[in-house]
């Protein structure tokens, strides 16, 4: 990565940038031109007002900045990669996209800062001279920083004289699409990720498998009972990818197992797990055949190709073996497996543990990060689970259940999708009621991972709690439409980023906050929610 010019300025800021995280690409499609909601006054005072709130302005004496006839995006000559960040802006300003011209007064210059200048994905914003230079030490950093331009001048019209210095407080933020149970069309999917780039979200964790449906085609004939009727083909699943890409945004598969894969199961039937008494448990596959792994690994096999960021979600939640009273005596064939592998004192959690780890093994030549939920890893046994895997907590309500702080104070990474706070079910089962952000924005914390409290000692494991991430789950699929989930989603989003970007408690009211967020409009807002995907697919309506 290029280091940009000694320009004075850019200097100031990285330093900036440094001391306080010290101290504590392609280009979207259908983007309409923004011009400012309300008239612009004459110069801009105070930090941003943008979603999530940056975490340090320092005002300067002068006029500010607002876009002008003649004000053009620029990037840096040693910042070639940043020609698309460029591209984008332009567009979504209305301005002229000057390459790498020189800077003029008016103009906003994209600029790297070096690698070693910064944090991951961190910024700052100089706005001086009738100029703003926005710079960072890798290409997401200077995005997020177009992003803070973009939602000022929609919020404000201008940018204040001053310096801005930002960047996340966790490295992990996103979405959960259940994408197996319900189809959700491209254009939709790739509104959302547009959202999400406005709001510094970096995930879309994509739920594929699940007992009535497969999202994404399979090529592999052998699967072809498995795949739902409407579902998302590889092109245009390709065309998600590469939108998510060059807006700085992984998409995580999710092939769930050992449970969740009754729609995997109906192309394999004698795999489907069955009790004591010859009875099929519903979304269970059979670890203790030697058919069954070769199954789940074919479709990674088949998958990992079209996903080439750098995670991938294990599942290994609600076996439903280990939710009976007595797993061995009901499932004799688990354990005897069990005690093949582990002795007379293997158990049916250790035949589970040991699924998970050979998961794991299957898809280490890709060196991905892997995640498995929460209640995917088991205590007591004789197996361990790889301690790399990343946890990712969202339930600690059944009887006998782990506290997140378990899963800490051994080491392990978590991930925040708290279910009383991040999930958005749809139809409501069971206690589930949609969440609206405010509790969210005003109650939750990425340390808040089980009930309403945050881990005891939370300080301690800052660094192992990686974030957060809301979760959308198709329960009953028909319960809402594209469009009522875009407009449902859209405040708890928008809370969620403030949470995980900005450590801090906000500063603005919840109903202060709502305001902003509709002047903001991440993503250009509902009304843009249909715009035509290039990757096909009916328009959806939001």
């Amino acid at each position: 990565m290029s280091v940009h010019r000694n320009d004075h300025r850019c200097t100031v800021m990285t330093i900036a940038v440094a001391a306080l995280f010290v101290a504590g690409s392609g280009t979207a499609s259908a983007v309409v031109p923004m011009a400012p909601e309300r008239p612009a006054a004459a110069t801009a005072t105070g930090p941003p007002n943008v979603v999530p709130a940056v975490r340090a302005f320092k005002a300067a004496s002068g006029p500010g900045w607002r876009p002008q006839p003649g004000s053009r995006v620029v990037i840096d000559a040693k910042s070639p990669g940043l020609a698309d960040e460029g591209e984008l802006l332009a567009r979504e300003l209305g301005l002229a996209y000057g390459k790498t011209a020189a800077p003029a007064s008016g103009d906003i210059r994209l600029a790297l800062s070096g690698s070693g200048s910064g944090p991951a994905e961190s910024y700052g914003i100089t706005v001086s001279g009738g100029r703003v230079d926005v710079t960072g030490p890798d290409e997401a950093g200077v995005f997020y920083g177009t992003r803070t331009v973009k939602q000022a001048v929609r919020t404000t019209g201008a940018l204040a004289e001053g310096t801005v210095t930002d960047g996340p407080a966790k490295p992990q933020r996103g979405l959960n699409l259940d994408i197996a149970r319900k189809y959700f069309t491209p254009g939709w999917i790739e509104a959302r990720l547009r959202a999400m780039a406005d709001l510094k979200l970096n995930q879309l964790v994509l739920h594929i498998s699940d007992d009535q449906g497969f999202g994404i085609e399979i090529k592999d004939p052998r699967y072809a009972k498995s795949v739902s009727t409407t579902r998302l083909s590889q092109a245009q699943l390709a065309g998600i990818v590469k939108l998510a890409g060059s807006l700085h945004i992984t998409v995580v598969p999710e092939i769930d197992s050992p449970g969740h894969l009754g729609a995997v199961l109906k192309s394999f039937p004698d795999l489907r797990l069955k009790d004591v008494n010859g009875r099929i448990v519903q979304g269970a596959i059979d670890i203790s055949q030697a058919g069954a792994g070769p199954v789940v690994d074919a479709l990674y096999k088949e998958f990992l190709p079209l996903f080439p960021g750098g995670a991938w979600h294990l599942g290994g939640d609600e076996y439903q073996a280990l939710t009976w009273r007595n797993p061995e005596a009901s499932f004799p064939n688990l354990a005897a497996a069990a005690h093949r592998l582990y002795g007379p004192g293997g158990t049916v959690k250790d035949l589970a543990t040991r699924w998970l780890d050979d998961r794991a093994r299957a898809l280490a030549p890709s060196k991905k990060q892997l995640k498995a939920w929460n209640d995917g890893f088991y205590t007591g046994g004789i197996a361990k689970a790889d301690s790399a895997i990343e946890a990712e907590y969202w339930t600690g309500k059944e009887i006998g259940a782990r506290l997140p702080e378990g899963y800490l104070a051994e080491g392990r990474k978590v991930v925040n999708l708290n279910d009383a706070y991040l999930y958005y079910v749809l139809g409501q089962p069971n206690t589930f009621t949609y969440p609206t952000g405010q509790a969210i924005y005003e109650e939750w914390t990425p340390a808040v991972l089980r009930g309403s409290r945050p881990v005891p000692d939370a300080a301690r494991y800052q660094d192992s709690i990686l974030g957060g991430r809301l979760a959308i789950w198709c329960d009953r699929p028909e319960a809402q439409t594209e469009g009522q989930v875009a407009t449902g989603i859209r405040m708890p989003l928008a809370a969620l980023s403030q949470k995980v970007w900005n450590a801090g408690q906000p500063t603005r009211s919840w109903s202060a906050f709502q305001e902003l967020v509709a002047r903001a409009d991440p993503g250009g807002g509902p009304a843009r929610a249909g715009a035509t995907s290039p990757a096909g697919g009916a328009p959806a309506a939001a």
